[in-house]
């Protein structure tokens, strides 16, 4: 699998893009802010690749500002979970007033393909099996995604010895709790973990070293 990303000048938010290799269809997850289509694009012309999807993990605006100029300008389909379509048009619902004020006059405009994705749905597409998870808690329709059993996009779910916050609109530190015991502590400790911001781990390593996860191997 070619895994090739970068991070977004506002907030380091880390812009994935996932294809069986080079030349081939790819499938592009939270392109942030401000507009990445630069960025993107010299990463798909290094690879040869065609993108043919954009997902979001979640509906904040630093993982999704950039969504509509990728779907819309190669005329493709952006996927976001019902729970957090809303944010592509309103995104200071899902955030703390302070950054909310800081929207005030702009418009946002969802992409013209907007697909809604739930729990365990698969998508397969581009040689690859994405395996839908909810995983609320940092919002309430934040999700993750099982690559062909060898990545997992966690989004801000899981981070490399942390968790995302959940002190945010939609956030919810019960959620988040019930989230990392349910949906991630069961999952494969082989699995390479790409998260919305920082460096790349394991589930494996998490699993050891991450205090969160941690806390809960007793009540698991």
């Amino acid at each position: 699998m070619l895994v090739e990303g970068f991070a977004a000048p506002m907030f380091a938010t880390n812009c994935w893009v996932l294809a069986t290799g080079q030349g081939a269809e790819c499938v592009v997850f939270d392109p942030g802010m401000p507009d990445v289509s630069l960025q993107l694009s010299s990463i798909l012309d290094q690879f040869k690749l065609k993108p043919v999807a954009v997902i979001a993990t979640h509906g904040h605006l630093d993982h999704t500002f950039s969504i509509k100029p990728v779907a819309d300008g190669y005329g493709i389909p952006a996927y976001i979970h019902s729970q957090d379509r809303m944010a592509l048009v309103h995104p200071e619902r899902v955030l703390s007033p302070e950054f909310a004020a800081t929207l005030a006059g702009m418009e946002f405009v969802e992409p013209q393909d907007v697909r809604e994705l739930r729990n365990g749905e698969i998508l397969e597409i581009v040689g690859l099996t994405i395996r839908t998870i909810h995983a609320p808690g940092h919002t309430a329709g934040s999700l993750m995604f099982e690559v062909s059993d060898e990545v997992l996009i966690s989004g801000d779910v899981l981070f490399s010895g942390s968790i995302g916050r959940t002190d945010q609109p939609t956030g919810s530190a019960r959620d988040m709790e019930d989230t990392l015991r349910k949906k991630v502590l069961p999952l494969s400790d082989s699995l390479r973990v790409l998260p919305g911001h920082g460096p790349q781990t394991t589930i494996g390593h998490e699993r050891k070293h991450n205090p969160y996860l941690n806390s809960l191997k007793g009540r698991f």
